[in-house]
């Protein structure tokens, strides 16, 4: 008895060669990658950053490097921007080129040697881009005795402060809808931007006060002016106020990556006698 290969027709016999032959070649395609697959490395646990408190200017910085469109299509500049923690104040930044170890060190040491940073007192947080962990950069750290601290991995969260300062930066009215046509136009956007969140931004987290006054310590004084006002109009005319004045006290700590989320404080203070 003839099989069933044998009694189909031509046709059909050539469409059932050419069949099985794509599922042998699809098989031996698949025994191929299975056979060349390298071992992947397991998946690693990445412990967060330790925790960093400044309770003064010239503690913690923060620092990282955004990009800016440029009309050459697939090229950008790059804004280098570093914060103090303590009172938010941009205390140094540049547009460069390109991303560069080198340049980052060069900016470290100006910004050092104009903030009048000693040895042993400074903590200089980042995330793990190439410039931020260049040997340069690492051995300029050393040799000014700063103490490095990175972020993990793919989390920006671990760097919020200045994540949250590109943000705002980039979305002022100043900010072009055109890229920059070189990087001294970008330089003059950026300085402008900078200008304005030192000594005109009020900043949100300094309890609306600009980064220059706090990092002056002249804020202080406003925010007791301000204290003293509220209680004054309140005592004026109390149907006024539904609940207490607004807490216009000194912020005498900031933190990063805590270990625990602190509990926001309310925006209130404690009744007092009127």
């Amino acid at each position: 008895m003839a099989s069933g290969f044998l009694s189909l027709s031509t046709t059909s016999r050539c469409s059932t060669t050419r069949s099985d032959g794509t599922v042998r070649w699809v098989i031996y395609l698949h025994w191929i990658s299975l056979s060349h697959r390298r071992v992947e490395r397991a998946a690693q646990r990445r412990s967060k950053p330790r925790a960093l408190v400044a309770k003064a200017i010239g503690q913690v910085f923060c620092w990282d490097i955004t990009y800016l469109p440029s009309t050459l299509s697939g090229a950008f500049f790059y804004l280098y921007l570093f914060i103090d923690l303590f009172s938010r104040k941009i205390v140094g930044w540049q547009v460069f080129e390109c991303e560069s170890a080198a340049v980052a060190s060069a900016l470290v040491r100006d910004i050092c040697a104009s903030e009048g940073i000693e040895p042993g007192r400074l903590t200089l947080h980042s995330d793990n881009g190439s410039p931020m962990k260049g040997e340069t950069m690492l051995h300029t750290l050393q040799r000014l005795g700063i103490s490095a601290s990175r972020s993990r991995p793919s989390v920006s969260n671990d760097n919020p402060f200045s994540e949250s300062c590109f943000r705002t930066l980039k979305y002022r009215p100043e900010c072009p809808l055109t890229p920059f046509a070189n990087v001294h136009a970008a330089r003059l956007w950026a300085e402008t931007l900078v200008r304005w969140y030192n000594f005109e931004h009020r900043h949100s987290n300094n309890n609306f006060v600009t980064p220059q006054q706090r990092h002056t310590g002249v804020d202080q004084h406003l925010l007791d002016q301000r204290d003293r006002l509220y209680r004054q109009a309140r005592a004026k005319n109390p149907q006024r106020w539904s609940k207490n004045t607004r807490n216009w006290n000194y912020i005498d700590r900031v933190n990063l990556n805590p270990d625990s989320t602190p509990r926001k404080q309310k925006n209130t203070i404690s009744k007092t006698t009127i």
